[in-house]
């Protein structure tokens, strides 16, 4: 896509607005200061609680190792008027204004990082989330010994879920509508290697479920799974709905290019709200990743500041997940016609996968191989040979 054009920022007067309270924010906010920029800063945030790290969530809260997961936003350090439980209902490009719960404010150029909020199944049965501090916590509490816990979702939250549930002593089911677990991320033959992993929890692939009632998960064979506890893990939407009539193009998320630059002048998206172009995929691309809500924020900050200047974001995406006691990593962007190759061990769990077409790497994953990893960034799009 092209940006429309806009002239640079007054570094001294010029308003900064960013919407939206996570890791791209606060990676944002300072990086525009490291970049001289001194006019006002402000954030409009929905949540209560200033910005904070969303990873150790489904992990070491859930397993009850820590009660928060600040990030570094010093509001006083960076001149940052943070305004809390502040929601944004409306942007108007033509004034340069965003319409919130709590009145209209006015800005010179604006960031958008609302993030994503989770699929809820239908049903009025009570069922947990896992985005916010308070899902975690919340959630943790009814982690406890005998709990029957049903999980709808075999991806990355619900298998890092199921870790916390099992090692609290729960009863865990996990229900998949795909063939094996992690089959959306990985495909069916690679998730199939992690089935050992699930070892004392009654996974059930093939299951569509059809609602969630009083009386426990309703599956669309018409069985119901009695439950304590319902989690569910069938994935995020972004938050896009406030920029109805906006002119802000959208599809799953927010149309950006390289530059996180929308089409309308002076106003940039990151973070898990953006659908970025990306070379690797030669298509528009949600990465819904901690590393890159963290790493856009200098191209954003540079469009910002300049919108014909400043350097493209297209890095190798990558991400990573911590489940049943193993770490995996994944580098790159691989298609289900991909050729594949896996290592296992003698069980027949995963070890590695490797994606490639004609010869070129287009994926890597590694269970335990935190050594490999720079390795295989560096050679995603080069010749597969070179991982021998």
């Amino acid at each position: 896509m092209s940006a429309a054009t806009s002239g640079p920022l007054d570094r001294e007067n010029g308003h900064v607005v960013v919407v939206g309270g996570g890791l791209a924010t606060a990676r944002l906010c300072t990086v525009l200061r490291r970049k001289k920029f001194a006019g006002p800063i402000t954030v409009l945030s929905a949540e209560a609680v200033p910005p904070y790290d969303r990873p150790p969530l489904s992990k070491a809260v859930l397993a009850g190792d820590r009660d928060e997961t600040p990030l570094p936003f010093d509001t006083a350090k960076l001149g940052a008027d943070l305004r809390l439980s502040t929601r944004a209902i409306g942007l108007d490009p033509g004034t340069r204004t965003v319409r919130t719960d709590a009145g209209d404010v006015a800005y010179d150029a604006l960031a958008i990082a609302t993030g994503a909020s989770p699929v809820r199944l239908p049903g009025d049965g009570p069922q947990h989330t896992l985005r916010t501090l308070d899902d975690a916590l919340g959630l943790r509490k009814e982690l406890v010994p005998g709990a029957r816990v049903v999980i709808v979702g075999a991806g990355w939250i619900g298998a890092e879920v199921a870790t916390a549930a099992r090692s609290a002593g729960c009863r865990v089911t996990c229900v998949e509508v795909g063939p094996e677990p992690l089959t959306g991320p990985l495909g069916e033959v690679a998730g199939a290697a992690t089935r050992p992993w699930w070892a004392g929890i009654d996974l059930r692939t093939a299951t569509a479920v059809r609602s969630v009632e009083p009386d426990g998960v309703h599956l669309a064979d018409g069985a119901v799974l009695p439950a304590d506890v319902v989690v569910s893990g069938v994935g995020v939407r972004p938050e896009t709905g406030w920029l109805a009539g906006s002119g802000i193009a959208t599809d799953r998320g927010i149309l950006t290019d390289t530059r996180c630059r929308t089409g309308v002048p002076g106003v940039v998206a990151l973070g898990d709200v953006a659908q970025r172009w990306s070379a690797h995929t030669g298509s528009h691309r949600l990465v819904e990743h901690w590393d890159d809500a963290s790493t856009a924020a200098t191209a954003a900050a540079a469009s910002l500041l300049d919108w014909e200047q400043g350097p493209e974001h297209d890095p190798v995406p990558y991400f990573w997940s911590d489940q049943f006691g193993r770490k995996l990593q994944y580098v790159g962007a691989h298609h289900p016609a991909d050729d594949l190759a896996l290592d296992r061990t003698g069980d027949g769990a995963l070890v590695r996968a490797i994606w490639s077409r004609d010869g070129v790497l287009t994926a890597w994953l590694g269970v335990d191989r935190s050594k490999d990893l720079v390795t295989a960034r560096t050679a995603v799009g080069g010749p597969v040979s070179a991982l021998a």
